[in-house]
């Protein structure tokens, strides 16, 4: 991708938020939902705000990140309590879970833009995320949720690339998915599974492992990491440190993933 095809696409995306007036962005505190609203602050200024899903699904740490991100740029910001537990479609897990997640968040959003005066809506999606299974997908654009990286054709290195050209400090933040997402289909989705999941994700964290994931297979714990990293999670002081702690917050079996963890790096050439 050279630079000017690059900032022509910057530009398509600008000129398209311009032509908004007032906007409304599900910001996660990703990578995408991040440069989109970096992006939208600059073309119109005091009229984005940010709202940012808060519930057992997500990682508290990631709702202190989007946070700061938002209090650095002067964007006001709403926590939305998304409530996805409560919901019976979306802790049967099926393969339409993603599907039942997004509607409802979708939905609330729409109801809060109403009430404070706010016509559109966007997400941060992409074009790579059309060649993925992302049923949110279908609900977003059922509910009228606008994906304007994906109108101005941006891919996710080139959201990385234009991050990195812009400060942010979300360029080369690891993929982000919520913690339902370490459960497998057709077993349903507790609380208390969630919360196991995040506290050994923070294990790993704790030890240097950002790019991370923990898969709840009963109380086995299935860990994956970057292929390359892991020989040293296999070492002895980490593996007797992540077994201990696993176990202290109720995994039976503990695993690593032979296969790792596929991270898709920024190509920056």
């Amino acid at each position: 991708m050279n630079r000017l095809s690059l900032n022509n696409k910057k530009k398509r995306l600008a000129l398209t938020l311009k032509g908004l007036d007032s906007l409304m962005v599900a910001f996660s505190g990703g990578v995408d939902s991040a440069f989109l609203l970096a992006v939208a602050h600059e073309v119109l200024k005091k009229n984005v705000v940010a709202v940012t899903a808060v519930s057992e699904i997500h990682p508290p740490c990631e709702k202190k990140k989007a946070m700061e991100f938002v209090k650095n740029y002067g964007i006001k910001h709403i926590m939305l309590q998304s409530a996805e537990m409560s919901l019976p479609a979306f802790v049967a897990n099926r393969k339409d879970r993603c599907y039942v997640c997004k509607k409802n968040l979708f939905k609330k959003l729409i109801k809060i833009a109403s009430d404070i005066g706010i016509k559109y809506i966007a997400h941060g999606a992409n074009t790579d995320d059309l060649e993925d299974f992302r049923p949110g997908l279908a609900a977003a654009q059922e509910m009228g949720v606008l994906a304007p990286m994906i109108d101005a054709g941006l891919t996710k290195d080139d959201i990385r690339l234009l991050s990195k050209q812009m400060n942010l400090e979300t360029w080369n933040k690891p993929a982000l998915a919520c913690l339902a997402t370490r459960i497998p289909y057709g077993t349903p989705i507790t609380v208390k599974a969630l919360e196991m999941v995040d506290q050994a994700e923070d294990v790993l964290v704790s030890l240097g492992f950002n790019a991370c994931r923990v898969r709840k297979h009963e109380n086995m714990a299935r860990i994956e990491v970057n292929p390359e990293e892991i020989e040293t999670i296999s070492d002895k002081k980490n593996r007797e440190t992540i077994v201990r702690k696993f176990r202290k917050i109720g995994f039976s079996h503990v695993t690593v993933d032979l296969e790792g963890y596929i991270l898709i790096r920024p190509r920056l050439s």
